[in-house]
């Protein structure tokens, strides 16, 4: 069967906001209905093209594409300039102005403690630019053994769920910690331990994985598995079309594609979001988003960041608990939805980690996995006072 369909172009913009209601472990995920196009006024050849032209900046609608990827990756706090002028002051005015709206999770964390007393708090973690630091290449973005000694520690007194956009078994090969729940691809690719996890219970995309010796060693939760191929196919034209693109990284992380733009220049970005619209306008049941320095083609399903953590909640039997306080910390556009989620039931903190002023859903914030590692300390030390 072919896997493309030419009669609708596909949707290029971020998910609209989900559902507020709860989600229902039998039926999280909504039938597919063709999107809607989100660019009607642009009309495409009924032919697909082999290879994509370069240079039609107005085919990528090249303001808001260009725009939402300069936008993804603000810039860094600047130094001292040789006038003896300080930028870095001037945007840590900035920064300090900005805390008022989304307090420092450190220095409010004798506030967020008392609001957890008398409840059981449960973890989730972003991996890239959270728990690491961003890198230029993607395959190096190790984590710090004193950060994995923090999530361990952190792991041992709450459940804990690392959630990212990367592959799950590549996140599990950077943090290599048995104890914990990995979610890959924003959330479609979800494992637990079978001792600890009822993440299977009756749902049609749940299936438990075995070992060589076929005892039971995982559960897994995969609520997008008929586009595998779909993504693999994707993920072959990416590479073969942006392969004459100096800097560009395509990453297949199973039921997405990652394309990294962190090493192209400026100049070749419409290149390389040219290269992608052309490939993924022939498969109108994907979608592209935004993240730091990354283009990201998903699937066009009701799924992501937020939905995982109310998943993870409901399968750990937390969802219907009143005593129950998540926290979710991440540093990208596509930790927004696990954000929302929170804020709108109103029963957790997202906690945004970012060094510049940017909106968020978030309720805190801290600055850089330093940050972040200090917090999950911090946290462990609470819990083993209030033990006491």
């Amino acid at each position: 069967m072919d896997l493309k369909s030419k009669h609708a172009a596909p949707v290029l913009t971020d998910p609209v906001p989900i559902n507020k209601s709860r989600l229902s472990i039998h039926s999280s995920i909504l039938p597919y209905s063709p999107p809607t196009v989100a660019y009607p006024s642009v009309l495409y050849s009924m032919t697909p093209r082999k290879k994509p032209i370069p240079g039609k900046r107005d085919d990528v609608r090249a303001t808001s594409w260009l725009d939402s990827m300069k936008c993804s990756s603000p810039r860094k706090m600047l130094s001292k300039d040789s006038n003896n002028e300080s930028p870095l002051a001037e945007n840590d005015a900035v920064y300090c102005s900005w805390l008022l709206k989304y307090p420092s999770a450190l220095t409010s964390f004798e506030h967020i403690t008392s609001y957890a007393k008398g409840k059981k708090i449960a973890l989730f973690l972003d991996y890239d630019g959270t728990l690491s630091p961003i890198v230029n290449d993607p395959d190096s973005a190790f984590m710090s053994d004193a950060m994995r000694d923090a999530v361990r520690d952190v792991a041992d007194y709450f459940p804990t769920a690392i959630i990212s956009g990367r592959c799950r078994d590549k996140v599990y090969e950077f943090v290599g910690l048995t104890q914990l729940y990995y979610a890959g691809s924003h959330g479609m690719d979800i494992m637990g331990p079978v001792t600890n996890s009822v993440l299977v219970n009756d749902h049609p995309n749940c299936i438990r994985s075995t070992d060589k010796q076929g005892k039971e060693v995982n559960n897994l939760f995969q609520p997008a598995s008929e586009f595998i191929p779909m993504i693999d196919e994707v993920f072959r034209s990416l590479v073969e079309n942006t392969k004459g693109i100096k800097g560009a990284n395509v990453e297949n992380n199973k039921f997405c594609v990652s394309v990294h733009y962190r090493l192209v220049d400026q100049n070749n970005w419409s290149t390389i979001a040219q290269c992608v619209h052309d490939i993924i306008k022939e498969y109108p049941r994907l979608r592209l988003t935004h993240g730091r320095k990354v283009l990201e083609v998903r699937p066009v399903i009701n799924w992501d960041k937020g939905k995982a953590v109310e998943f993870l909640l409901e399968s750990l039997g937390l969802s219907h608990s009143n005593d129950v306080l998540p926290i979710y910390i991440g540093d990208d556009r596509t930790d927004e939805d696990a954000f929302k989620v929170l804020r709108e039931q109103n029963r957790g903190y997202g906690i945004l980690v970012s060094s510049v002023p940017k909106e968020s859903n978030a309720s805190y914030s801290l600055r850089d996995p330093t940050e972040v590692m200090e917090f999950l300390k911090s946290l462990v030390r609470w819990k083993k006072t209030s033990a006491v």
